[in-house]
């Protein structure tokens, strides 16, 4: 078949926009990873920490109820950081902990310790989806968010409250995530986490997590003093209020393995 010159024009033409297009995609997901690495680099190296929480969960009608909690975290070079929260108010759900040991690749591991039962449950990575103790946070939300475990794309600037973000689209990139994908604002100029906006697996909007009163630790370390998480679909919330905020206290591997959980006191 031949080609006319006009036929020849607009192909040349589709291959270029086809280009163009291409490269800028690659563009985008260079600068979102760029950015994604920098607040995960802005954390690197605050060893452990310990603090309280004071959990609110609010139903769709207003009422609330009160869970308080201490939580420990134990940086891991080169691979996800561990973590832990003991449950110590009210009665029905004291002596309850959690453990995660996440990964940048592989599957996160999670075990719940229920003193009822007196035993440790380990959580299927099937299940990491489901709500964490009755609250609006999964047991994956609770897991560190290592770069390696999205794949990110530039969504352009913004502004919350007065204060330049960046937008970038980051897609789970392991198995059995509930979200197709979570769109963060990060601050410009502290590289922190500001806001997550999650997408069920209809790409419905599903949640939004609200990062706030933020104050640094060791001229370097930026914690949120509150997070809210709002469920859309539900209605229902979940505030999480952080205080007592310890560094570098001396934790080590054997304060995070799952035996661990039963000594809990």
């Amino acid at each position: 078949m031949k080609l006319t010159k006009l036929s020849t024009t607009a192909l040349l033409l589709t291959a270029i926009s086809t280009v163009t297009i291409n490269s800028t995609a690659l563009a985008d997901a260079a600068r979102g990873l760029e950015i994604a690495t920098a607040v995960d680099e802005q954390n690197d190296g605050f060893v452990d920490t310990t603090s309280t929480m004071l959990m609110t969960l609010i139903n769709r009608s207003g009422k609330k109820s009160e869970r308080k909690m201490r939580a420990l975290t134990l940086e891991v070079p080169g691979d996800g950081d561990k973590s832990m929260s003991i449950f110590d108010q009210p009665a029905d759900v004291r002596g309850t902990a959690s453990l995660t040991h996440s990964h940048s690749v592989k599957a996160d591991d999670q075990w719940l310790y229920l003193p009822a039962l007196k035993r440790v449950k380990r959580i299927s990575s099937k299940n990491k989806s489901g709500p964490f103790m009755g609250s609006e946070f999964a047991f994956e939300d609770i897991s560190s968010q290592e770069v390696d475990k999205y794949t990110y794309e530039y969504l352009g600037e913004d502004e919350i409250d007065g204060i330049k973000v960046f937008k970038i689209e980051s897609k789970p990139a392991y198995k059995h995530s509930g979200y197709t994908r979570l769109i963060n604002w990060i601050d410009q100029e502290r590289m922190i986490v500001l806001k997550v906006e999650y997408f069920d697996r209809k790409n419905s909007p599903l949640k939004v997590l609200t990062f706030t009163d933020h104050q640094q630790y060791l001229d370097k370390f930026w914690r949120a003093g509150t997070l809210e998480m709002n469920n859309l679909q539900t209605k229902k919330s979940t505030v999480i209020e952080f205080s007592d905020y310890e560094f570098q206290t001396g934790l080590t591997d054997k304060d995070f393995n799952s035996s661990a959980l039963k000594r809990l006191r």
